[in-house]
This record gives C-alpha cells, sequence and structure tokens, in this order.
C-alpha cells in the first residue's frame, strides 16, 4: 500500500545539485556551532532552512541527552522539517555533534527558492515526507502520551495526533517506559500524563493545546484577509488549496478536527485512480496538505468557524469559536458530513471507550484478539471491516438493509462475503449498550429478536450529516441541510450557491457524489469560479 513519502534510507542521502546549493549559499548567512551547540530546540518556530556545509548534526533523546538516532546530517545534506513549509515548530532537538558550519536560509526566503527552482522543491519535499514517515514508522516522535489505554483526555489527544500524521509516543501506565517518563518530568508514577520534549508537561490536555505547541493552530491577526477561505480539510478542500495556492490566491485552509475529513478515516482506499496498491485517507490528504503548502496555502486547526457574515464591503468575516476572526474575498464550503449519532442510551458516555466513528491503526489496537461490530453499509463500512478482520478474532458488519449492491462498491461486498472473519447481518441494528467505564457487549436486534455480543469495539459509519448549522441563513439548504448549488440555487457555475462569493464542493453540496475522486475533482474545479470573484472584487 502507498505511503506518505518513499524509504527514508533510500531518500535520505540524496543530494542538492550544486546550483542548488549556490542559490541557497546566496540566500542564506553562513553560521558557525561549537560542538554541543543547540540548532533546534522542541516547540521553537520552524523559522529557517540549515544546509551543512562541515561538521554533523544529531537528532537529541531530549531525556537522556544522548544521541535518539543512529544516523547523523553531515556536510551535503540539510536539516528541515515539514513545519518549514507550514511555519509551525521543530518537532526534534537537533544539535551539532562536532564543530560544524552551515548555511542557514530564513524560511520566507527558503520559500521563494523552492517556488522559483522546483527541481530543489521536489529534493526538499520529498526528503521532508521521508523523514516524517520514518518518524511516525520507528515511533520516535517528542510528543510523549501515558496512559491512553485508560484516560479518554489522552486518547483525544492520541486521535489527533495520528490524524494530522503527527508522530507520538505513547505508553501505558504501569510501564517501565511511563516510570521513566514520571522520573524525568516530575509527575506521579501512575498518572496519565502529556509531555512534549522532557520539561513541558501538558495540564488538562486536549488537542488544542497540543496543536498550539506543535504551530498547527497558529495566530491569526484580528481581521487579517485572504482572498479565499476554505472551511473544511478534507480532499474537497484540501484540493482546493492546493489550485488556490498554484493560482497564486492566498488562501486559508481551517477545520475544526484534522487534515482527511471523513476520507481521513479509511484505512486502506484502493479505487482511487493511481495507486494500484491502495493508500489510507489521511495518507492521500496529507500528500495534498503539502502540496498545497508548497503553494503557499496555510492550514490551521484545530479551528471551528462559529459564524460567518457578510459586510457591507461584500467580504467575508469568519468568526472561530475560540474568538478570532478573519477576512475573505470568497468562501469555499467543504465541510463535508459526519457519521450519525445512533439514538443509544449511554452512547456519548462511550465514545471514545469502544465506540469509534473511524477504524485506523489508532482505534484497530483496541480490538485485538476480540470481536468488533461495524454498522454501516457504505464503501467506509466496508474498508473498515476488511481492515479490522486483520487485527480482530472475527468482525460483524450490521446492515440496516437486504443487501449491500446499491451502497457498496463491489469489489468491497464480493471480499466481504467471501471472508471467512468477517460475518454480515442484514437487517440488523444495535438495540443497547452494555458496559460502565468501556464499551463490554452490544444487544442486536433483528427479526428474530434480541441477542447479547460480547465486543469491546463499535464501529458506527452510517448516515451522512451535513455539517452546515455555522452557515446560519446566508446560503439556501435542501431539507436535508445539504447546501444547494448550481440551478438548484438559481445560480450560473456548479458550485456557486445562492450567495455570491460563496461556493460549495464534496460531499456538504447538495446531489454531490459521495466518493474522495469527485470532492478532489469538485474543489480542484471551483478554484476557476473563485478566481472570477476575486478579480471582479479586487
Amino acid at each position: 500500500m502507498e505511503t506518505i513519502g518513499r524509504d527514508l534510507r533510500e531518500m535520505q542521502r540524496i543530494p542538492l545539485e550544486p546550483d542548488h546549493v549556490a542559490a541557497i549559499q546566496a540566500a542564506g548567512t553562513r553560521r558557525h556551532y561549537a560542538r554541543g551547540a543547540m540548532l533546534a530546540e522542541i516547540g521553537t518556530p520552524a523559522d529557517r532552512f540549515v544546509y551543512v556545509e562541515q561538521g554533523e548534526v544529531e537528532v537529541v533523546n531530549p531525556f537522556t541527552g544522548e544521541r535518539l538516532v543512529p544516523s547523523t546530517l553531515g556536510p551535503g545534506q540539510f536539516m528541515a522539517e515539514i513545519a518549514l513549509l507550514s511555519g509551525g515548530s521543530w518537532s526534534i532537538p537537533m544539535r551539532a555533534a562536532g564543530d560544524t558550519v552551515v548555511t542557514e536560509v530564513p524560511r520566507a526566503a527558503m520559500l521563494r527558492l523552492m517556488a522559483a527552482i522546483p527541481e530543489m522543491s521536489d529534493i526538499v519535499i520529498t526528503v521532508l515526507a521521508a523523514r516524517r514517515r520514518r518518524q511516525l514508522e520507528a515511533g520516535d516522535g517528542m510528543l510523549v502520551l501515558v496512559g491512553e489505554d485508560s484516560d479518554r483526555a489522552i486518547r483525544r489527544v492520541a486521535e489527533f495526533a495520528a490524524r494530522n500524521r503527527v508522530p507520538y509516543r505513547s505508553y501505558p501506565i504501569g510501564s517501565q517506559e511511563a516510570a521513566a517518563v514520571a522520573t524525568s518530568c516530575g509527575t506521579g508514577p501512575d498518572a496519565p500524563v502529556v509531555v512534549f520534549g522532557r520539561d513541558l508537561v501538558v495540564t488538562d490536555p486536549t488537542p488544542e493545546k497540543v496543536a498550539r505547541l506543535l504551530g498547527l493552530d497558529q495566530d491569526l491577526p484580528e481581521d487579517d484577509a485572504f482572498d479565499v477561505l476554505i472551511v473544511g480539510a478534507g480532499p474537497a478542500g484540501v484540493a482546493a488549496g492546493v489550485y488556490a495556492g498554484a493560482e497564486g490566491l492566498t488562501a486559508l485552509v481551517v477545520d475544526d478536527i484534522a487534515i482527511g475529513g471523513q476520507a481521513g478515516t479509511s484505512s486502506r482506499i484502493e479505487n482511487y485512480m493511481g495507486f494500484p496498491t491502495g493508500i489510507s485517507g489521511a495518507d492521500l490528504v496529507w500528500r495534498g496538505e503539502i502540496q498545497a503548502m508548497k503553494f503557499g496555502t496555510r492550514f490551521v486547526m484545530p479551528r471551528r468557524v462559529e459564524m460567518l457574515e457578510q459586510l457591507a464591503d461584500g467580504a467575508f468575516c469568519a468568526t472561530f469559536a475560540n474568538g478570532p476572526r478573519i477576512r475573505a474575498t470568497a468562501v469555499v464550503v467543504a465541510t463535508g458530513v459526519q457519521y450519525r449519532r445512533l439514538p443509544l442510551a449511554r452512547l456519548a458516555d462511550l465514545e471514545g471507550a469502544g465506540i469509534y466513528y473511524a477504524a485506523t491503526e489508532n482505534e484497530a489496537r483496541f480490538c485485538h484478539d476480540s470481536e468488533a461490530v461495524v454498522i454501516g453499509g457504505g464503501n467506509s463500512a466496508g474498508q473498515a471491516a476488511m481492515f479490522l478482520s486483520r487485527v480482530a478474532r472475527h468482525v460483524r458488519l450490521l446492515v440496516r438493509g437486504d443487501n449491500l449492491a446499491t451502497s457498496m462498491s463491489h469489489y468491497l461486498s464480493s471480499r466481504l462475503e467471501s471472508d471467512p472473519a468477517v460475518t454480515i447481518e442484514y437487517g440488523a441494528h444495535v438495540a443497547e449498550l452494555h458496559g460502565s467505564d468501556a464499551l463490554e457487549a452490544v444487544t442486536i436486534r433483528n427479526a428474530r429478536g434480541d441477542r447479547r455480543i460480547d465486543t469491546c469495539a463499535m464501529f458506527v459509519m452510517v448516515g451522512a450529516a451535513p455539517n452546515t448549522d455555522w452557515l446560519a441563513d446566508l446560503v439556501a439548504l435542501d431539507d436535508k441541510g445539504f447546501v444547494l448549488t448550481g440551478e438548484g440555487a438559481g445560480a450560473a457555475s456548479s458550485y456557486a450557491t445562492s450567495r455570491p462569493g460563496i461556493f460549495a464542493v464534496g460531499d456538504v453540496r447538495a446531489g454531490s457524489t459521495k466518493r474522495v475522486a469527485s470532492s478532489v475533482g469538485e474543489g480542484s474545479v471551483v478554484i476557476a469560479n473563485v478566481w472570477e470573484h476575486v478579480r471582479g472584487e479586487r
């Protein structure tokens, strides 16, 4: 299956061309670092690109002060992270392993160089993606979680980190590693905790607090102005971000959860053109995010738009839930849909403690060697059932209808029907949940009656509720809350809404085809309409 970056062992030694080095040296400043001097500290802005001329640079283990990984960066290599593209923070500490001479290029100047020299940009971005892949696979991120298995707040942070492709380490309470963290940070030996680096213990951890530390949720100047605000970072929103940046529009993409949207919860997508071995939804959209950032599009999350207003001059003002607001000449609504919450007693109490709305590696860990229940008849449910069948003892797929032909791709339904690890129950639904602090069992109801099934993991992937409450009365919606566009909204273009300057793409749009490929296509095409509107307003 395709992943987010090529193998680091293959990529880390690819050198920049002589003309690339000359351009870097012309734009940068030569600096000397003595042995042991820190070049990057955790949580500080990733505000420069560092090309190593002499000596070597190593990654530091913040808990022990020793070298963290065997390899170092030597002459001809460069020190940078994905955060360089977004203006985020360093996620790993780095220091000079000996007397070292480097050329440092400020972030803004380096981004201009990358835009002007695409061949150099290709090398830099490929290496940065490979480094992030290695961090994710090795689990050597500087974000450390203790108690994810038992504490719901820690689990929410883990979900946020995983969906945003942020590397982290997770230790169960009582483990030797957790005890070492507690000793190093001065926390209780049996206390759930989130630590960034070694010294920064996050009290009352939330995704918002962690995002601030990582530089994912950056400060936006009050009333900051953009050509286009893209609300939603699923396939449609990220595609819009790629094309907006490529066309020279100043664009901001915001999402209240994570990159990927509902597609980001799919562990394996096999019918997206160009990926014959399949790709996870999170990796697919992450690639798009990197591509959009290369063109200058900004991403901020988690940020929820609480209210959208049109100002007297025709521009739009978006107010975020945490207070700040920004101006935009145009708005692209790409908020997608969310799975419906089932009308079950104590559902909210058990969400995140046995009840999940995504089926990725992060959630699959909790159903090893047990039975998993998946609810839904669409592609997302089918992909979840196939993925979970590799880790769970058995998967039970509950479908309210009497077949899958109208709601699921044929390749998926055929695999499910032939997989001995999967049982499909038609005309069935969950009637009751059992468990105090965590899910222990469910009652399944069908025409033959009720029966109780022991399970510690239920995955809900049914229904599609559009995320449009924040639009208030600005645009016309259909009777289900989806945004009307084109002829249905009295607009000339297919993605224009009833309000000039506001466009809608992807699953949130009434009448759209609920597929990743169509969402990407709509997000790409809509920017032509956005450009015409912005140009007319200038």
